[in-house]
């Protein structure tokens, strides 16, 4: 099927103009990455790698890229000519034609299995008799310049060839065509050695991947046809194809690739939010990272593994599959509307370090003498350039001491061990920003975790700047700058929040779950609930409290002000039949309100008597009848 000879095309067959898929694509020195079925490359490492037809992997550019001796071929330095223009697609695709191409032309009903020789079929009828033309082939600089001193700074080094297509028998999987170095010598490193890219090329027997290669600009429609197919079959390698398609048995692979296609044009159109577009590439990468970690560490075992191997080979598979698992959930459409998942759900707690002593860590670029001059003499101390490194080495007991400056840690998304956490200075000295494209700013799942001295920025996270999920955790002097939803504290969760500001939320400043518990002293909420909404009477105001069960709250000098809505907020179910229409529950009047206020409280033995309530849009406190629970 994937032969050169078995063509029946005409030269006249219509072709679907390529996609501008990346902007980087339009100049050759600096397309990475492409061509290759392997989607497990880390970030930034580019290769070329393609799944040959008896299923091994094979890299044709970098196995033997220099002479035996490791000594370098050539030592010309005569300046190289420019590389001429690659063909630039003139017209994107639509996310029905992509659909239409991929799916229904090239797949059809294939199997993730056939879809090698589908992508092969493809590009073979595009270039039907067509047999020789001129392309940028494009491979690595780190290993084609290993020993050679260049003046260009770029990721690929790009060579203009000549693409001399020969008939084949058999299934060639990868596709391989013979090129040789065409004239006059071209390149986008100017002093490239030309006797360098010929022994390169003789080591690879002037057989290259013909995804390596860009036909140049203005070869005419025959050319441009041949073009427009590798960037497809680029796109489908790079954008649609997953490590696990060949592991798994799917009847309609086609239909599932139509989703891949939906995800990436919602990515692109903005239907999906762009810190959430760029949560899933990260996931996506960090994947590709833990199967590379995974091979790599597998591939190191050298007879039959230990007790120990084994045991980090199922934790590195673990961490792979969980990864895999949320990245299917997100190409699922019914699901993918619930948002992006947790990725910490993997990380265990480390509990008490093995030798029983606690450490403090110091965050700052420079340890000094004067900045460990109040601690004990027997304190164990280890100094840290970024708060995201300290927080990945704590036990247990452990406390961080951040001093001055602006720091941003994911790390805070998950902390699930008992540390303190604390700024060196005033509390406005030390800033911590949310890193966008995670879920959680601050979330605590232990009994002694506390946050002191610090100023905490939220920017793009969706959840709350602070969530309690479980456990117990303590806020001490701290400034809680909210972008979405205020601290959050959940169900069989207790929170201590002492001398601290929290301002902006879009939701409540303060959120309490049914069965949570809450004690605040001393603190500042104000200009909360702020989202755009129909009814104001619908604002959380500066404290929610969500009843059945009730949640316990107890509140002693706390400055609440200036909030949409009530000071505080006592959420309760609308327990409004059918049987009672609008008019029966207005003529109840404030009174029976009032009775149901008076009641609320006192069920939650709710003081605000030693709290300052002023300036909140409907008042001091107040109830909000909602169907929030499903029964």
């Amino acid at each position: 099927m994937a032969t050169w000879c078995a063509n029946d095309s005409s030269e006249d067959d219509d072709v679907v103009q390529a996609t501008e898929y990346d902007e980087s694509e339009k100049d050759p020195t600096i397309n990475v990455n492409l061509g290759e079925k392997a989607v497990n490359d880390p970030p930034g490492e580019t290769s070329s790698c393609h799944k040959t037809a008896d299923g091994n992997r094979e890299n044709s550019n970098s196995k033997k890229l220099l002479n035996p001796d490791g000594e370098q071929p050539g030592d010309s330095t005569k300046e190289n000519q420019m590389l001429p223009q690659i063909y630039i697609p003139k017209k994107p695709l639509t996310c029905e034609d992509g659909v239409a191409l991929f799916c229904d032309h090239i797949l059809g009903t294939c199997t993730a299995d056939e879809a090698d020789e589908a992508i092969a079929f493809f590009i073979t009828e595009q270039i039907g008799n067509k047999r020789s033309w001129t392309a940028v082939w494009k491979t690595p600089l780190d290993a084609l310049l290993l020993n050679c001193d260049v003046q260009d700074v770029t990721s690929v080094v790009g060579v203009l060839v000549q693409v001399n297509c020969r008939p084949c028998q058999g299934k060639a999987l990868p596709i391989h065509v013979t090129i040789s170095v065409a004239e006059p010598f071209s390149s986008n490193v100017a002093n490239l050695p030309r006797d360098l890219v010929e022994e390169v090329l003789k080591e690879c027997d002037y057989s290259v991947p013909i995804l390596d290669l860009y036909p140049v600009q203005g070869l005419g429609s025959e050319v441009d046809n041949i073009a427009a197919a590798l960037e497809h079959a680029r796109f489908f390698y790079d954008i649609l194809w997953r490590d696990w398609d060949d592991e798994e048995e799917c009847s309609e692979y086609a239909g599932q690739i139509e989703k891949r296609l939906q995800l990436y044009y919602h990515s692109q159109d903005g239907t999906i939010p762009g810190p959430i577009s760029k949560r899933y590439h990260t996931t996506l990468e960090e994947y590709r990272s833990k199967r590379l970690e995974l091979t790599k560490f597998q591939t190191s075992i050298r007879g039959e593994a230990t007790p120990g191997e084994a045991v980090e080979c199922w934790k590195k598979y673990y961490e792979m599959s969980m990864l895999c698992g949320l990245l299917k959930f997100w190409e699922n459409m019914r699901l993918r509307s619930h948002g992006p998942f947790y990725s910490r759900i993997y990380k265990c707690r480390k509990g008490h370090r093995p030798t029983g002593k606690n450490v403090t860590h110091i965050v700052a670029q420079i340890m000094t003498t004067d900045m460990i001059k109040d601690f004990s003499l027997d304190t164990l101390i280890l100094q840290h350039d970024s708060l995201e490194g300290a927080l990945d080495s704590c036990f247990s007991g452990d406390m961080v001491v951040i001093f001055p400056g602006e720091y941003q840690a994911d790390s805070l998304a998950s902390l699930t061990d008992d540390i303190h956490i604390k700024g060196a200075g005033e509390r406005q000295e030390v800033v911590i920003y949310s890193e966008p494209t995670s879920d959680n700013f601050v979330a605590s799942k232990r009994s002694q975790v506390m946050l002191q001295d610090l100023t905490l920025v939220q920017r793009g996270t969706c959840d709350g700047i602070v969530v309690v999920e479980s456990g117990q955790m303590t806020l001490k002097n701290c400034v809680l700058k909210c972008e979405g939803t205020g601290v959050c504290v959940l169900t069989g969760a207790s929170l201590f929040m002492t001398n601290c500001e929290v301002t902006g939320a879009q939701g409540a400043g303060i959120e309490l779950y049914p069965g949570s518990v809450a004690e605040l002293h001393q603190n500042e909420i104000h200009h909360c609930s702020n989202q755009t909404i129909k009814d104001p009477k619908n604002s959380l105001g500066g404290i929610n409290m969500k009843v059945l069960p009730e949640p316990q709250l107890r509140m002693f000098d706390n400055y609440i002000h200036d909030n949409h809505g009530y000071g505080v907020t006592i959420l309760v179910p609308d327990n409004i039949q059918g049987t009672v229409n609008e008019e029966q529950v207005t003529a109840r009047g404030d009174e029976n309100e009032s009775d149901q206020l008076a009641k609320a409280i006192q069920k939650l033995s709710l003081n605000t008597s030693t709290n300052k309530l002023i300036s909140n849009s409907l008042g001091d406190v107040g109830l909000l009848h909602k169907m929030w629970f499903t029964s």
